[in-house]
């Protein structure tokens, strides 16, 4: 329900797209000094700070007022930036400890089956948070449910709206709980710094282990291509996935169905990830990186037609696309990264991600900008939801050009520094 849910509380969708830049934005700043950290002053301290901010970014959506469009656009950058500040703050530090949490237990080589397992079940969870928030935000379903009950209350879309806010809110609570009982396993020879006076040498030692990872990276041309690969996927995919209730608005599927729809999507991580696990430990990359391009593309050209319902189908190839790419891209760079900068390599990741989601986002709020010139001056008259709608249907065509060029661009690149060099092999299971 993201992107109405924004649209209802009375954004429009350019300000949408600007405020996922600025969220993509604050991770940019924010994604690899916080790996760094999680690598010199502990993990467990960086999800810890996650899960806090966590519940103060949901409170301020769930008591956000209305009816003030220039506080509701301040309160919703103060949310995107507190959020991208979570997300920065988790990003790597949850997968590090988790790997070398296996790894002290001589585990290592069965990352791919923790990943399969870890997506299939958040896959699960997805279908009953996916029913449940786009049923309780739909104010005709709810008015059935409190008749059935017998309560005298008339819910407007208003009310409801909040709903799924109040539950996430709820899981925020959960979480935080969790990430104070998460216990950090220290990369072999690394002390956590608990007295506040003895960090200022491993803030140091943070800033000095971000130069000598980023120059890890640049100097390993297999981890290099990787990530350029993955951020054309992560990128282009997750702004049409952020998009996607816009488009099914398009295409003529009722919102009630939306949770149904994102259920079933969900559904695919319960076994797609184990095709994904089966197809890094046979194939190439090469192979693996041209199989998951193909997918993607024949995603955003049949959903570019807008075919009303049937559209379903592009959309759905496109949104497994995902599933893929994270797992691949997890697997290969940890597979090659040492522990004793993983989070710091698993942020460059990350930044680079949300580097390519927020200049995407910028580019694309520009372009609606522009197109919602054009069709103002060709088609006046139209109500808000009408040329919203159409000014997303006219824009979209750019997403399969733009990621044709991108990917002939990271192809060339990535044969260009692999050029000579042999692929890595799978590293020998590990022994306690």
């Amino acid at each position: 329900m993201f992107t109405i849910l924004f649209l209802d509380f009375g954004l429009t969708i350019s300000q949408f797209a600007i405020l996922n830049a600025a969220w993509a934005a604050t991770i940019v700043l924010l994604e690899v000094p916080s790996g760094a950290f999680a690598d010199t002053l502990g993990r467990q301290k960086l999800l810890r700070t996650t899960g806090i901010l966590m519940v103060f970014e949901i409170g301020i959506l769930c008591f956000a007022p209305r009816g003030n469009p220039d506080l509701l656009f301040v309160l919703f950058l103060i949310n995107r930036i507190v959020s991208g500040t979570a997300e920065a703050s988790a990003s790597g530090a949850d997968e590090a400890i988790a790997y070398d949490s296996l790894k002290a237990d001589g585990l290592a080589h069965e990352w791919g089956r923790v990943l399969e397992i870890q997506i299939r079940c958040q896959s699960a969870a997805y279908i009953g948070a996916m029913l449940i928030g786009a049923a309780v935000y739909d104010p005709v379903l709810m008015q059935k449910v409190v008749n059935t009950i017998g309560l005298d209350v008339v819910l407007t879309q208003d009310m409801t709206l909040r709903f799924p806010l109040y539950l996430t809110f709820c899981m925020a609570l959960v979480t935080l709980v969790i990430v104070f009982r998460i216990k950090d396993v220290r990369p072999e020879g690394q002390e956590e710094c608990l007295p506040l006076a003895e960090c200022g040498p491993s803030i140091r030692e943070a800033f000095h282990l971000t130069f000598s990872a980023g120059k890890w990276i640049l100097q390993t041309p297999f981890v290099l291509a990787i990530i350029m690969a993955g951020l054309l996927f992560d990128g282009v995919c997750r702004v049409v996935i952020t998009l996607s209730s816009q488009y099914y608005r398009v295409i003529d599927l009722p919102e009630a169905s939306f949770g149904l729809i994102g259920s079933g999507i969900a559904t695919l991580g319960l076994f797609l990830p184990r095709i994904a696990r089966r197809m890094a430990e046979r194939n190439r990359p090469a192979a693996n990186l041209f199989a998951l391009a193909g997918a993607v593309a024949l995603g955003l050209v049949g959903m570019s037609f807008f075919i009303p319902r049937a559209g379903l189908i592009p959309a759905v190839i496109l949104f497994s696309a995902m599933y893929f790419t994270s797992f691949f891209t997890s697997h290969y760079i940890n597979r090659e990264t040492e522990s004793h900068q993983r989070a710091t390599v698993l942020s460059f990741k990350g930044l680079a991600f949300n580097l390519s989601y927020g200049l995407l986002g910028i580019l694309y709020s520009l372009l609606i900008f522009i197109y919602r010139e054009g069709v103002s001056r060709d088609t006046p008259g139209l109500n808000p939801a009408a040329m919203e709608n159409l000014v997303f249907m006219e824009s979209f065509f750019w997403f399969p050009v733009s990621f044709g060029v991108l990917l002939i661009l990271v192809v060339l690149l990535s044969r260009r520094m692999l050029r000579g060099r042999t692929e890595p092999a799978a590293p020998p299971p590990e022994t306690p």
